[in-house]
């Protein structure tokens, strides 16, 4: 079976598409950069679309026909019905960005503030610095290498 199939084997070059033969479907999907005016702009149906507000920001006193969706009987819904519905994530309106920078920044000077005082007040340390005779010269690898604090203070 598997003699039989090897030998009426075609080349692998016959299994690719032939650039030339191009499928009727592919010619009508074909969109060209002269086509001004579209039947369909929204590629939708047709459908109205009705402006994208958010449902959370309408009147919740209203006389709605559905009062948790907020909306009446018959009115058209959005396409994005699921991003601006009820039940969507809520919308960040609290602060503008120039309002948030302001507390930002608020909030590093407070902090630096707090860092300055600290700094001032803080106590020196409670020992005093050991000082060595000759100032280690020789232990530390003779002339040229790392001083030590003598014992006048004198580096």
């Amino acid at each position: 079976m598997l003699l039989r199939r090897l030998a009426t084997a075609r080349p692998l070059s016959c299994l690719r598409p032939n650039p030339a033969i191009v499928s009727p479907a592919s010619r009508l999907q074909k969109r060209w950069l002269s086509q001004e005016e579209l039947d369909d702009p929204g590629m939708n149906g047709g459908y109205i679309n009705p402006p994208p507000i958010n449902r959370q920001h309408r009147d919740p006193y209203g006389d709605w026909w559905d009062k948790q969706e907020r909306r009446n009987f018959g009115e058209p819904v959005h396409e994005d019905n699921d991003i601006l519905g009820m039940f969507s994530p809520e919308e960040y309106n609290f602060y503008t960005p120039a309002q948030c920078f302001a507390l930002l920044g608020c909030s590093v000077a407070v902090f630096l503030g707090f860092l300055g005082v600290v700094r001032l007040y803080y106590p020196d340390r409670p020992v005093v610095d050991r000082g060595y005779e000759g100032g280690l010269d020789r232990e530390l690898g003779g002339e040229g290498a790392l001083w030590a604090r003598s014992e006048d203070g004198i580096d």
